[in-house]
């Protein structure tokens, strides 16, 4: 059998797709729109409106406090979830996974950290990072 190795496009928007179907069954919120992308042996995704309604409306009443405490537990609860299908998209383990939810914009950061880049046709077509160009 003949396994055609996907290339970077496609694990992206494999990922975002199940990153969707994720939170809408875990968090009972899909995201409006999700940016994937590649650099060097890291994914760097951004979730745009991920953040529930019951969470806005603590935000709202003045419990920000138990509005982030709220976000705190659903992504330990789903980090496990997350970390385990990029795994099997990306069929190498997951070194770390960070996240981090801005509950006033409703934006989701998440950060995942390989080992090396994984084994696609196109790796050229993977963001470098040159460490001479940021900023100190």
């Amino acid at each position: 059998m003949l396994i055609i190795q996907a290339d970077i496009g496609k694990l992206e928007t494999e990922i975002s797709q199940q990153i969707v179907k994720l939170y809408n069954k875990r968090i009972g919120k899909s995201p409006s729109q999700i940016i994937c992308h590649f650099l060097d042996a890291e994914i760097v995704i951004s979730l745009e409106n991920s953040v529930t309604q019951a969470e806005y409306t603590l935000l709202k009443e003045g419990y920000a406090t138990l509005a982030e405490q709220v976000r705190l537990y659903l992504e330990t609860i789903i980090k496990p979830e997350l970390k385990s299908l990029i795994e099997v998209i990306i069929g190498q383990p997951v070194l770390e996974l960070m996240t981090n939810t801005n509950l006033a914009t409703g934006r989701t950061g998440i950060i995942v950290v390989f080992n090396q880049l994984p084994d696609v046709p196109n790796p050229e077509s993977i963001t470098k990072i040159n460490l001479n160009n940021l900023a100190d």
